[in-house]
């Protein structure tokens, strides 16, 4: 256990920024998910829709450097090879 106040108080950050990197992260699967059912089911307006709900996703984690701007390009690119 920590000793000193400055490391208390970075346990705690550390503590929020992971819970909040889990939940993006989370919702980046949550959303491939659906992409990818929608893909399997041929469905032209859902796949377009879940696409770009997906992209957009993607994009902000990447900003936020949740997930590393490289695999933010390959995700998309993927996703753009496949939906689009």
């Amino acid at each position: 256990m920590a000793n000193l106040q400055s490391s208390k108080k970075d346990i705690r950050r550390i503590a929020t920024r992971n819970a909040r990197n889990m939940h993006v992260r989370s919702r980046l699967k949550t959303l491939r998910g659906r992409l990818s059912l929608a893909l399997a089911e041929k469905d032209e307006a859902g796949r377009r829709a879940s696409a770009r709900e997906f992209l957009s996703a993607v994009d902000k984690a990447a900003k936020r450097r949740v997930i590393h701007p490289n695999k933010a390009n390959r995700l998309k690119a993927a996703v753009t090879r496949h939906a689009f």
